[in-house]
């Protein structure tokens, strides 16, 4: 475990140790996430980096990272704890078979952590060999209204409820970190009770740091023609606009193709690295792609 870093810049400088290039907003509320005990509240398109920030905050710190995916139908005991039912039967047939099996204290024994399976919530509450988790709760727009509900226990006060066995609550609370894609908006009650930050596509000189980082086996003169693509890209009228995970993704397909310099053809080829839609690619096919081409060239160009 490492020390929680003690200013803006040094929280910079361990995202960075971890390949995560960000700028000093977004430093600052991870900074006062830390420093404040809140969970951070991360909200953008898809593949701007939000779950990436988890990850290298763990990594960096030394935690461990326990991760709740949501999607849609995810119920409280998915997400916190659910009993071994299949235990629990062996373990009363088990009894029968001996005879004289008391049933009080059969049913006290199978209600006890032996028979529970811990979920993350569960887990991020208990203590852990590195020091409070990073607890991250990717893409909450996919759950309902009723599990934001549940949620607001877990976040004010970091502490769950099983039935069968009480309260638990954390004896150090998590580092919590929530993602949205904004599918669709998440309630007030639940934002309320976090820090918050839009995660926006980054400028052409910080995306070129991020390729530099994540894809550092891509020639410069290469990653700076991906970039000026992606970034005129996304100026277009597209279904899905291509990420940062895109461009990193395509920047490595590109090298293992042992690309030198984009042209048309090698676009038409690999646009399946950068857009998952066909309609979209569909649009890019021909012309296009040249023109987008010719556009990001001549942004490169020295004034």
């Amino acid at each position: 475990m490492r020390e929680v870093p003690a200013t803006i810049d040094a929280v910079q400088q361990m995202l960075a140790g971890q390949a995560y290039v960000c700028g000093r907003a977004l430093a600052t509320v991870v900074f006062l996430a830390l420093k404040l005990g809140r969970p951070l509240f991360l909200e953008g398109e898809a593949g701007v980096g939000k779950t990436e920030v988890a990850k290298a905050l763990a990594a960096g710190l030394g935690r461990r990272l326990i991760r709740l995916q949501c999607y849609e139908g995810l119920d409280a005991p998915s997400a916190v704890a659910e009993w071994n039912f299949a235990a629990q039967m062996i373990a009363i047939r088990t009894a029968e078979a001996a005879g004289g099996a008391d049933r009080d204290a059969l049913r006290a024994e199978l209600f006890t952590e032996d028979y529970l399976i811990a979920r993350p919530l569960l887990q991020a509450m208990r203590p852990q060999p590195g020091g409070a988790p990073v607890l991250l709760i990717d893409e909450i727009d996919r759950t309902d209204e009723p599990f934001e509900a549940f949620l607001l226990e877990a976040l004010s006060d970091f502490q769950v409820t099983i039935p069968e066995l009480g309260t638990i609550r954390a004896p150090e609370p998590p580092i919590v970190i929530l993602t949205s894609n904004r599918t669709r908006e998440v309630h007030d009650a639940l934002k309320r009770r976090c820090l918050y930050h839009w995660v926006q596509y980054p400028d052409f000189a910080r995306e070129i740091e991020i390729v530099r980082a994540r894809a550092p086996e891509a020639a410069e003169a290469l990653s700076r023609e991906v970039v000026a693509f992606v970034q005129r890209l996304r100026t277009e009228d597209l279904f899905k606009k291509p990420g940062v995970a895109e461009t990193i993704d395509w920047a490595k397909c590109l090298v293992a193709l042992d690309v030198v310099t984009l042209s048309p053809e090698v676009i038409a080829d690999t646009l399946g690295a950068i857009l998952k839609y066909q309609d979209d690619i569909q649009r890019l096919e021909g012309s296009e792609a040249r023109r987008i081409l010719a556009e990001a060239r001549a942004a490169l160009a020295p004034a």
